[in-house]
């Protein structure tokens, strides 16, 4: 009896080790995946920003501002109604992307959630037409490390998050809403309160998805489905994302500095 519950013991040992090294491993290509698709996005968003606007004032479409002029490419782009179509993109990927992953491969997967990260790329390419591009860096560190810090906090608590998930949403609902009818009101005082309480929501979320990410992997890491633990990945990614770039962009709202 006694070697029998020894050998349970080290059988239910293995297992468990088995599992940390597995989560260790998932949650390395969570965060893999996710740099590349940041790195996408920087170049992206650089890369248009470069060809979209010049100091040239003979290469120059449009006046932006003192020394900043449009190119014929930045007219295009930020004037005409294409500017919708870049906008909207990607939110147009990502409801495809949750719709369609499941009858993707998960090479079909990774690819498109890269396509999508450097889509995400032009479309934000017009904040450095917005902001100076030191206020940009310097907003992409502080991102970065409370990324970091939140990510961290909800992989190692014992604490369950799980309960801030549908108060992060209803959050996230609200603040959509506000942003909406700030459109028409144009306040200030209402456009900081919205990115106060934005930054605040997806640090939360930041926190609460890794938290689920870790737990979905140890709920399904015995069922060795290697096909869905690599979409699981991407779309943990994806979350972690779509976390960072909300944060960084609400972050750079009241502490960016304007051209």
């Amino acid at each position: 009896m006694a070697q029998y519950q020894t050998t349970t013991s080290v059988g239910a040992g293995t297992r468990s080790a088995q599992i940390d090294a597995g989560l260790k491993a998932h949650m390395n290509k969570v965060y893999g995946i996710m740099s590349v698709g940041m790195l996408l996005t920087g170049a992206a968003a650089w890369a248009i920003a470069g060809l979209a606007t010049t100091t040239d004032p003979s290469a120059a479409a449009a006046q932006i501002g003192t020394s900043q002029y449009l190119t014929s490419f930045g007219v295009t782009l930020y004037t005409s109604p294409l500017k919708w179509l870049v906008m909207l993109a990607p939110l147009g990927m990502v409801f495809a992307f949750s719709a369609m992953i499941n009858r993707m491969s998960q090479a079909a997967a990774q690819l498109f959630f890269f396509a999508f990260a450097a889509m995400m790329g032009v479309s934000l390419s017009s904040i450095f037409l917005v902001y100076t591009s030191t206020s940009i860096a310097q907003t992409f560190l502080i991102t970065a490390i409370a990324f970091a810090g939140l990510s961290l906090y909800g992989y190692t608590t014992k604490k369950d998050l799980s309960g801030m998930g549908t108060f992060l949403m209803m959050g996230l609902i609200g603040l959509i809403v506000a942003m909406v009818v700030n459109i028409f009101l144009a306040s200030s005082a209402l456009a900081f309160a919205i990115s106060t309480i934005g930054v605040l929501i997806f640090a939360g979320l930041t926190a609460y998805d890794t938290q689920s990410i870790k737990t979905e992997y140890i709920a399904n890491a015995q069922q060795g489905n290697s096909e869905w633990l690599g979409k699981s990945a991407i779309m943990g990614a994806l979350r972690l994302y779509l976390d960072f770039i909300n944060m960084f962009m609400f972050l750079l709202q009241f502490m960016g500095n304007r051209n």
